[in-house]
């Protein structure tokens, strides 16, 4: 069968590409193995994907790695997730760098454990000057955080008189979120067949396109991120507006 690769209309690929990698424990327990051995098979699916997204020239790829919700999962869980994190990073910081990827993450960084901050951070600042792939990892990150957070530090900043109320609108609201930065994402993907968002990028997802898969994340590729883009470009965007809007 022919790869989704090459029925792709180049100059429609999307900017920018979130996923909700989902599905992991199941995998594990469907193969009859402790829920850790689904996480690391998970990492395979993120180099898999990462590589097909520089691939085909996607700028911004964002992945829902741990939630502020996740802390509440088993210590044994968790403390593996931690360490098997620590692991990915050593292991692939190479491979980064030669697909010529930055890396940047959102969410509330300083819950993570001090060694996962040193590793992500040496290895941010090592792939600083690659110019290719936006690799965002959502970390300890949940979007009525974000968007919380974002109010207490524009509220504090009208009480210190550095705006003022009636200039308030989206773009300056944008500028005090984690992706103040990074462009909205075009196309939103979970894995796993469950069709929901669960507390991610709600503000920027406003009006990207969702696509659902039953595929367990462990078992999700590069042609699987090809075949989901393919079929975003087979959508009608209209953004509020109709069809005979978007011709005139």
């Amino acid at each position: 069968m022919e790869s989704f690769r090459n029925r792709l209309d180049k100059n429609n690929i999307p900017k920018h590409v979130a996923i909700i990698m989902d599905g992991n424990g199941r995998w594990a327990e469907k193969h009859g193995k402790a829920r850790v051995f689904g996480h690391e098979r998970g990492v395979e699916s993120v180099r898999s994907v990462v590589e097909g997204a520089g691939e085909i020239g996607i700028k911004y790829l964002t992945l829902y790695a741990f939630s502020t919700e996740n802390w509440e999962r088993p210590k044994n869980e968790v403390d593996a997730l931690m360490e098997l994190l620590v692991q990915a990073i050593e292991m692939e910081t190479e491979s980064l760098m030669k697909n010529n990827v930055r890396l940047s993450t959102i969410g509330n960084i300083e819950a993570m454990p001090a060694k996962v901050k040193e590793k992500l951070e040496g290895c941010i600042s090592f792939l600083d000057s690659n110019t290719g792939l936006n690799l965002v990892l959502a970390l300890s990150y949940s979007s009525k955080w974000e968007i919380i957070n974002a109010v207490k530090n524009l509220v504090q900043d009208s009480i210190d008189k550095k705006i003022k109320p009636e200039k308030i609108n989206n773009e300056l609201f944008e500028g005090y979120l984690n992706t103040a930065k990074i462009l909205d994402p075009e196309l939103l993907i979970r894995t796993s067949g469950e069709y929901r968002i669960s507390n991610f990028l709600l503000w920027q997802i406003a009006y990207s396109e969702l696509y659902f898969t039953e595929k367990l994340w462990p078992d999700f590729r590069k042609e699987d991120l090809w075949e989901a883009v393919f079929d975003f470009q087979n959508r009608e965007r209209r953004f509020g507006k109709t069809s005979e809007q978007l011709i005139s």
